[in-house]
């Protein structure tokens, strides 16, 4: 078997079997198949696509290329929880501390930003000392210990979808449905939850642009994971505009924090409750989701999510007083408001250009390898449906390069539209899969 034919055999539209799948996946781990000839076949994937029987052996594969961890020595139910990516996502921060507050274990195996999306690893490394490299003991460990560890793909845990995902960022195939969905399910059966709820963003700052991709999407990885033995539900959730106000690393992180602290946005604390309620129900915590709701808002509301967020930080080597102090943050060096350029009601706020704008100032990565400045970023001042005046702060931007702040300023006033008439903002939540 040649890793060539099987490129060729992708590019002319045609299945691929679980033993060609498994060669190419196990030669790419290895070393074998070089990085130009696995770029070239995911470019073949992101154009030709799968079958549900190729997903489901390339998920496999990429899974099973590392060890498999086995958690059930440490409790009965471990939950995990998965964005497919989006423009200010940062519901990891608030979701894993709240259910693992209530009692239920949480370990995530998470990633970097992708394209126009942020991930949930370079956010919580803005903050001082953390450490988003554990091995695979220290993640075992600190799941016994603590109940909560949220870390980076090691080298034993799905090796293989480590390095494919860095190569999918810098060559154009993010947004392909069998890609996303092996990605996101071999980390999820490698780091060994077994219950996960998913978060599948739809709209303009999302990789899927329609319900109909987004539940395609959904509905394959629930498949996947029902398949292995895991309870999967799926949560079809906007991305027509940022979630929350905060788009950047470590204004994301303060975010986080002050919504833990039950000052957070309402979009996104209602998104937070949404997809914990879900992790609630799949473990048989929650009688009804009223049931789950009260419980997840009395973590907030007594202070237990805080701390919880605050033991797991302290314990991957981060400055627990960043729970108190946000000055221990990242801080740019320029930082200020554009103004409404006329009075009226806000219709659109393309999310996609503020996840662009964010990798433009510096918050992500244009090619592998690009080092992320966690300070930069923007804050919305007002989302969509409501009312403007002419001249009033619109959006905030923190830059480190004058140059770069006065092109990110045209390029997100152009993300805007407004209107005379009231417009009525997009659903939070389209729909659950279970």
């Amino acid at each position: 078997m040649r890793a060539v034919d099987i490129i060729e055999k992708k590019r002319d539209g045609l299945s691929l079997t679980r033993e060609e799948i498994d060669f190419f996946i196990q030669g790419f781990t290895r070393g074998a198949i070089a990085d130009y000839q696995a770029s070239a076949w995911a470019m073949a994937v992101y154009l030709r696509g799968m079958n549900e029987e190729e997903t489901t052996a390339l998920t496999l594969a990429m899974a099973h290329s590392g060890q498999v961890l086995d958690l059930s020595s440490i409790a009965p139910q471990v939950l995990d929880k998965h964005s497919s990516g989006g423009v200010g996502d940062k519901t990891t921060l608030v979701v894993a501390p709240l259910v693992a507050s209530l009692g239920l274990p949480v370990g995530k195996m998470s990633g970097r930003g992708l394209g126009f999306s942020g991930g949930t690893l370079d956010k919580l490394e803005s903050i001082p000392g953390f450490r988003a490299d554990l091995s695979k003991d220290e993640f075992i460990a600190q799941l016994k210990t603590r109940g909560i560890v949220v870390s980076g793909q090691t080298h034993d845990l799905a090796p293989a979808d480590g390095k494919l995902y860095a190569l999918r960022d810098v060559t154009g195939t993010v947004a392909s449905l069998p890609l996303i969905a092996s990605s996101i399910m071999s980390k999820k059966i490698a780091a060994g939850a077994h219950i996960i709820v998913l978060d599948v963003k739809v709209g303009r700052g999302a990789f899927m642009k329609t319900e109909q991709d987004a539940t395609a999407l959904a509905e394959l990885m629930v498949q996947i994971g029902h398949g292995v033995g895991r309870k999967v539900a799926a949560v079809i959730s906007d991305m027509n505009q940022p979630l929350g106000c905060a788009v950047g690393n470590a204004l994301e992180v303060s975010e986080a924090i002050e919504t833990l602290k039950g000052r957070g946005p309402a979009d996104f604390v209602e998104h937070c409750l949404a997809v914990a309620a879900q992790l609630l129900l799949l473990a048989e915590a929650a009688k009804d989701e009223h049931d789950a709701r009260a419980k997840l808002q009395a973590a907030l509301a007594d202070g237990r999510a805080l701390r919880k967020f605050g033991d797991w930080i302290e314990a991957q080597g981060g400055a627990r007083r960043v729970v108190d102090d946000d000055s221990l943050l990242p801080r740019a060096q320029i930082v200020g408001d554009v103004a409404a350029p006329r009075d009226g009601f806000i219709a659109e706020i393309n999310a996609e250009e503020f996840g662009l704008t964010s990798v433009l100032l510096g918050g992500g990565r244009e090619k592998k390898g690009d080092p992320i400045d966690h300070a930069v970023g923007i804050v919305l001042k007002h989302k969509i449906g409501e009312r403007v005046t002419r001249g009033e702060p619109l959006f905030t931007l923190h830059a480190n390069d004058r140059a770069k702040f006065g092109a990110a300023q045209a390029r997100l006033l152009a993300a805007y539209a407004f209107s005379d008439a009231e417009p009525t903002p997009p659903p939070l939540i389209h729909k659950i899969i279970r």
